[in-house]
């Protein structure tokens, strides 16, 4: 007898709606309409689903930890910020809602292997590159 997709897909629809929020809860934060970060538990209780069944179903379903989810989009949209460099990086450390912007450089450091500001350096010396060998193509 073949389950019904509903009962079948249980984890995928947590999983997808985990993903649906989180990518709500991220516009909210940018455009400044969510003040600070939803941890396991806030995600599980909106789905209605005790937080450890959340993280195991979330983890079993996509290899990653909610987490894991979350800290690559924040790395995602932080380097997002950093590459417009009208921001500064205390701003865009209270953009995605650190208190502090030592606890943010820490954070993108362990991620990243680099500072924020590390990050934007390279990324603008990486640029003046490119545009100085595009420049040069046509010349030559």
């Amino acid at each position: 007898m073949k389950l019904p997709n509903k009962i079948q897909s249980r984890k995928d629809e947590i999983t997808s709606d985990f993903l649906k929020i989180m990518a709500q809860h991220f516009d909210d934060i940018l455009a400044g309409k969510a003040e600070h970060m939803y941890h396991v538990k806030d995600f599980a209780s909106l789905l209605h689903i005790d937080p450890r069944h959340f993280s195991n179903t979330i983890k079993l379903t996509t290899g990653k930890s909610p987490c894991d989810h979350m800290e690559e989009r924040i790395i995602v949209e932080a380097k997002k910020m950093l590459d417009d460099n009208s921001l500064s990086i205390k701003d865009i450390c209270y953009k995605l809602t650190y208190n502090e912007p030592t606890n943010f450089t820490k954070f993108f450091k362990a991620m990243e292997g680099i500072t924020p500001l590390q990050y934007r350096k390279q990324k603008t010396e990486n640029n003046t590159i490119s545009q100085h060998q595009s420049q040069s193509k046509f010349v030559a």
